[in-house]
């Protein structure tokens, strides 16, 4: 079964009715240890909620049991609990639940524990694909029975799926869900109540007009996603300082034991913002979300699709708005061709509040500040690079120095990817930026020391300064990136020397 279908249509309920019904019809009952349905899904905040969903309908059998099996706690407390409470129906991310097929040592073989396996749910198939947690799923199918139903749930229907249910399902059923009154060859992939907006406005000019939207509707639940963890980390410390009396929190992929935390309070808050990445765009479902605002446009047109499904779900209303820069404008007409989506243009406010000054200020006062908003530069300079749509986001369009007054830099950063170019329209801060001191007393404490020994070792060397090549940020990365590809790819091949990517075979009811 491969069920597609538009965002926020109640595919989790689509899995967990069936799941509850196939194992009530057990002739045999499942005892505490034995794993009848494993529902793997690509993230912690989707696993959660999932949970809990499941939760409403398995306490009213007090003889099933479930677990939830998700990166950010200490393994050995799932172990634990499974050996106490046991788990029927187990919800889990692909790496925690490889990790204990493992774990044979401390007491569980959760190997033996699903031989009794009926149900086999990947929840946003695609994604689990573009995650790259192949290696996590070949493993964890190794352990599974072959005779089993599996299903393939997503919003979106990539090549990658498609061609996992040509090599792994049997006798496969495509389920597709749309729009009522809605034209097949018309079909929106966006909910009806949703209302679509958008912006045009220059890049020193976007962050005023995010404030100023977001001050003008305290009372409201707000999503606003960035391109990089590390635009999510400078502006999520801005919007702190300059919009008071709202709780705001941020979320990013490289969060590690605080993303439970604040997954699960905002969800419980009336109203709010979450500054967040892509980490939230895919299947989560928070209550009352009245806008999703798009601060930086997705890397791909199916990843503006699911940011937008974040509200109006289950047949709510709601609204989203995506900031674009004057370049970017045939965006709109690409997503409308492309998504299905149509859009209504938001103009601009006129004469809002500058901030950019204060928040030079900011970066002036904390160097913690200053470097966040270097890295976060950077970083929306490299993801603009891998931009999927690279016919409407050109790298060489860029307004640079725009650009750089809308993150209020105090001076440009050195790297090669902008040697050549020249920014008359951007006035660096006079000050020297390596006076700027940490507020944080232990960093400044531990910066002013490694600067003693530079000096040290200038003096050492005659007053000469040791010359470091100066690479590119994003090449640095790219070299860390490749050589966690290549570390991967080794496990890859020692776990499923002789497996590609694909499902046992399925055995249909």
């Amino acid at each position: 079964m491969t069920p597609v279908q538009v965002t926020g249509s109640g595919k989790t309920l689509a899995f967990v009715i069936p799941i509850l019904e196939i194992l009530l019809r057990r002739e045999e009952k499942l005892k505490k240890m034995q794993v009848g349905a494993i529902i793997i899904t690509p993230t912690r905040e989707l696993a959660i909620q999932i949970d809990e969903v499941l939760s409403h309908f398995t306490k009213h059998f007090p003889n099933f049991s479930q677990i939830l099996l998700i990166g950010g706690r200490n393994p050995m407390e799932d172990v634990e609990k499974f050996k106490e409470h046991g788990g029927n129906i187990i919800v889990a991310t692909p790496g925690r639940l490889e990790d204990l097929f493992r774990r044979k040592a401390d007491g569980l073989d959760l190997a033996s524990c699903v031989k009794s396996l009926d149900v086999l749910v990947l929840d946003e198939a695609d994604r689990l694909l573009d995650m790259g947690f192949e290696a996590s799923l070949n493993a964890i199918l190794d352990f599974l029975p072959k005779q089993r139903r599996t299903g393939l749930f997503s919003a979106t229907q990539t090549q990658e799926v498609e061609n996992l249910v040509r090599a792994g399902l049997r006798n496969p059923v495509r389920i597709s869900v749309k729009e009522k009154g809605v034209a097949a060859s018309n079909t929106q992939k966006t909910p009806t109540r949703l209302e679509n907006y958008y912006m045009i406005c220059k890049a020193d000019e976007k962050f005023n007009q995010l404030v100023h939207f977001l001050r003008q509707r305290k009372q409201e639940k707000h999503l606003v996603f960035f391109s990089t963890c590390a635009c999510v980390e400078y502006y999520g410390k801005a919007l702190e300082s300059l919009i008071k009396q709202v709780k705001i929190m941020c979320i990013h992929g490289k969060m590690k034991h605080k993303r439970n935390k604040i997954f699960t309070e905002f969800r419980k808050l009336p109203g709010g913002i979450l500054v967040c990445t892509d980490v939230m765009a895919r299947g989560i479902d928070i209550p009352e979300v009245h806008w999703v605002l798009q601060y930086d446009p997705p890397s791909s047109a199916s990843a503006f699709v699911h940011r937008c499904g974040r509200t109006a779900r289950i047949g709510n209303v709601g609204s989203a708005l995506v900031f674009l820069l004057p370049m970017e404008e045939s965006y709109v007409n690409f997503l409308s061709i492309n998504q299905k989506c149509p859009m209504q243009e938001m103009k601009p406010q006129r004469n809002v509040l500058d901030l950019l000054p204060k928040l030079k200020s900011m970066a002036l006062a904390d160097r913690a500040v200053f470097e966040k908003g270097m890295k976060a530069f950077v970083s929306y300079i490299q993801a603009y690079a891998k931009h999927e749509c690279n016919l409407i986001f050109r790298i060489k369009d860029l307004d640079f120095a725009s650009l750089a007054k809308g993150f209020a830099l105090l001076k440009m950063p050195k790297m090669p990817e902008l040697r050549g170019k020249c920014f008359s329209d951007f006035v660096p801060v006079t000050v020297n930026t390596d006076s700027i001191p940490f507020k944080d007393k232990n960093r400044e404490k531990q910066r002013q020391k490694q600067l003693e020994q530079q000096r040290k070792e200038r003096q050492e060397n005659g007053g000469k300064k040791k010359f470091i090549k100066n690479k590119a940020w994003s090449k640095q990365k790219a070299k860390r990136e490749k050589k966690k590809k290549v570390t991967a790819k080794r496990k890859r091949e020692e776990v499923n020397s002789a497996h590609s990517i694909k499902l046992h075979a399925v055995t249909t009811a």
